[in-house]
């Protein structure tokens, strides 16, 4: 059964379990994760620890959007040498951050979790839609990185050079990346869309001390996800992470029973967060 995210209604707990749990409403993350049963279905059985108390004021389309994308982001968001290991108000404060792929699901959640945490963020996108996209999430720079002279741009947006960088393409990227990001800064890569092959000029990241961090969320410790988790969470509760095509992340619903058509439109390149509802909702 597939699918890692979703949201919903504890229906029962199991054994040592606080039964108090039943009927609260919750956000769902690696929900196939060494188990056989994901969240495209009515019902599915997860880990106390991956049903997360969902804030009152949060739907469940921004629950279920959630997930392994903001998760990544989060995590993408903690790794630096010298930035933070958990995020709230204030904990980027001063920090540049540039989002890679502002438009996409991951992109999204980082531009959102990194405005919440107070850093200044550039995003680049591909073209004008995404642009319009990646302002809406709340990028406070959007740079085409197919005109002009992006290095050039983002430069002279943060003279320094960026702190970190969420990168998505790190082979199609790496040039730009490097051109400008600050010295003993941080490239987070979770993804490397585009499959270019990546090739390291070893003495220039030698001379720029670059920290490289290459990550996925199914191999680091529970700790890291549940406080990733926690932290998501108060995001929420501020409002920080809105979701919908005003915020930058527009929603594609199908039928729980069109999950093939799900899934061809995720083939198929939707831009945005793909989701199943069910009759109920």
């Amino acid at each position: 059964m597939p699918h890692l995210d979703g949201a919903g209604v504890v229906d029962a707990v199991g054994d040592g379990v606080d039964a108090g749990r039943i009927g609260q409403r919750v956000w769902i993350y690696g929900a196939t994760l060494d188990r056989p049963r994901g969240t495209a279905a009515e019902f599915t059985v997860v880990p106390a620890e991956r049903a997360v108390p969902l804030p009152d004021q949060a739907g469940f389309e921004l629950g279920a959007s959630l997930g392994v994308p903001a998760l990544t982001a989060y995590r993408a968001l903690t790794v630096a040498e010298d930035g933070p290991r958990r995020l709230r108000p204030g904990a980027l404060d001063g920090a540049v951050v540039l989002v890679a792929g502002g438009a996409g699901a991951v992109g999204h959640a980082a531009i959102q979790l990194a405005r919440w945490a107070g850093a200044t963020v550039i995003s680049t996108v591909s073209g004008p839609e995404k642009a319009r996209l990646a302002s809406a999430a709340g990028a406070h720079h959007v740079v085409h990185y197919r005109e002009g002279d992006p290095a050039a741009a983002i430069r002279e947006i943060a003279p320094g050079g960026v702190d970190l960088i969420v990168e998505v393409a790190l082979g199609a990227n790496l040039d730009l990346d490097l051109a400008v990001l600050r010295t003993q800064g941080t490239i987070a890569t979770y993804a490397n869309n585009g499959d270019v092959p990546v090739r390291l000029d070893v003495r220039q990241n030698n001379m720029l001390n670059t920290r490289f961090q290459f990550l996925v969320l199914y191999t680091i410790s529970n700790d890291v996800v549940t406080a990733g988790a926690e932290d998501v969470t108060a995001a929420l509760a501020d409002g920080a992470l809105p979701v919908g095509e005003a915020h930058g992340l527009p929603l594609h619903r199908y039928p729980l029973a069109d999950a093939a058509e799900a899934h061809r439109a995720l083939e198929n390149g939707a831009t945005g967060k793909v989701l199943l509802t069910l009759a109920a909702e």
